[in-house]
């Protein structure tokens, strides 16, 4: 285990963590085709791929060092005894202030510098931002030890805050609502809703659900973190553990702005790292400015003994547009090459000082690909100027450009590098 990567969805209903192969990271380029079970190999590459996956790139650790990355969605629930955090109503409550409160059908977007604002302590952003911070469980059904009937259980809990008070929408992560068949939302007044998923989207790991009764809802304001800087002050707000430690609040600072990590969702965008303590059960909550902005979604940290203070978020601002498509449409859509890849290729080119890249296992019949003439069996090695050394580096790159944008694709072939031009085309959340 000392030299395996390790990632988790932790809304997932195993309490341990799982190797990295079961989050899906020999995915499509732009995710828009199962993987399949079957990995397919060009039979250029000989001997077959084999041995542990070494995963280069932005954030390859010291040898020695042991590396885990956790994504802190929904807390684990064995299915056959009672969930290990209650759905009772939340107890720990904060008076709405009116201030946090909105009228508009998405909230509010201050564009502020925070240079020119007052910092706030950080109790007055507790109680500005905790009463539209929600608690988010995801019940799936299970079998029962005294019979063979099955019931309704907690499979996981994580967080989520409120976006629009008059129509009762709150953003989460979609590993935190990820196979739910019913979502219940709790309240910083105590009330449990019942909420509906308007619109779910695994490529970037974001999701919106809907509750119906919206009296005395309160709002976040939203920020724009495009203009983080490294070492400003944030603040995290959620229910690591459940709904025993509702609202929990942990300060700290921005601790880079550019980092990626190499898991489904997360891998689409620039996160922001904080050393704000994030748990298990923080996922989908807000990381906040100190003028009670929201500026990330709390979505992962590296969970491994040794590191400490290294959480990741995803920015309020890369988020919006897909925020406003799945409440506005139920899906999400996403700039696409229609290729499907395969990391496995990774170990057979470190093994054989061949070029990292995408390895390219199959291709869409007349999609933007198969029209640029990449063909199975290619290696991806740069979108425009942009190193690819991975799947994940390059949906990463993908997701810079819009539908329709033409890019530049350079690849290896039969040891030879071309470079051809291809238009994006389009993949939504819902294929």
């Amino acid at each position: 285990m000392d030299e395996e990567i390790r990632l988790t969805k932790t809304d997932e209903v195993q309490p341990e963590v799982q190797p990295a192969e079961s989050t899906n990271l020999n995915q499509d380029t732009n995710l828009n085709q199962p993987n399949n079970s079957n990995q397919e190999y060009n039979s250029r590459f000989t001997p077959p791929l084999s041995g542990k996956k070494k995963l280069p790139g932005r954030f390859a650790v010291t040898a020695g060092l042991c590396v885990m990355s956790a994504v802190i969605g929904a807390l684990s629930a064995v299915a056959v005894v009672p969930a290990i955090y209650p759905t009772n109503a939340l107890t720990t409550t904060a008076a709405p202030s009116a201030s946090a409160k909105t009228t508009s059908s998405i909230a509010q977007v201050s564009t502020a510098s925070s240079s020119n604002q007052t910092n706030f302590p950080v109790s007055e952003i507790a109680k500005e931002v905790g009463p539209a911070v929600v608690g988010v469980s995801n019940f799936q059904s299970s079998q029962s030890v005294f019979g063979s009937n099955t019931n309704l259980q907690e499979a996981g809990s994580g967080s989520g805050f409120i976006i629009d008070a008059q129509k009762g929408y709150i953003v989460t992560n979609n590993h935190v609502i990820d196979g739910a068949q019913k979502i219940t939302v709790s309240l910083s007044d105590g009330r449990n809703e019942v909420a509906k998923v308007v619109g779910a989207d695994p490529r970037t790991d974001l999701a919106v659900l809907q509750i119906p009764d919206t009296k005395n809802l309160t709002a976040v304001k939203l920020g724009d973190s495009s203009k983080l800087e490294v070492g400003e002050p944030v603040v995290a707000i959620g229910n690591p553990g459940g709904a025993e430690f509702a609202r929990s609040v942990t300060a700290g600072v921005v601790s880079a702005t550019d980092r990626t990590l190499d898991i489904q969702g997360e891998s689409s965008f620039n996160l922001i790292q904080t050393d704000a303590a994030i748990n298990p059960g923080n996922s989908g909550g807000p990381l906040v400015d100190y003028q009670g902005n929201v500026i990330g979604i709390n979505s992962a940290k590296y969970a491994e003994s040794g590191f400490e203070g290294m959480g990741f978020s995803i920015p309020i601002s890369d988020a919006l547009p897909t925020i406003q498509q799945l409440i506005k449409t139920g899906v999400a859509t996403h700039p696409a090459l229609l290729v499907t890849t395969n990391d496995q290729y990774l170990s057979y080119a470190q093994d054989n000082n061949l070029p990292l890249g995408a390895y390219i296992s199959s291709v869409t019949p007349n999609g933007p690909a198969d029209k640029a003439g990449i063909i199975k069996g290619d290696v991806i090695t740069k979108i425009n100027d942009a190193q690819v050394q991975s799947s994940a580096d390059l949906v990463h790159e993908l997701y810079k450009y819009s539908v329709g944008s033409k890019i530049s694709v350079t690849f290896v072939r039969d040891g030879k590098t071309k470079t051809v031009q291809a238009t994006l085309g389009e993949i939504s959340s819902n294929q």
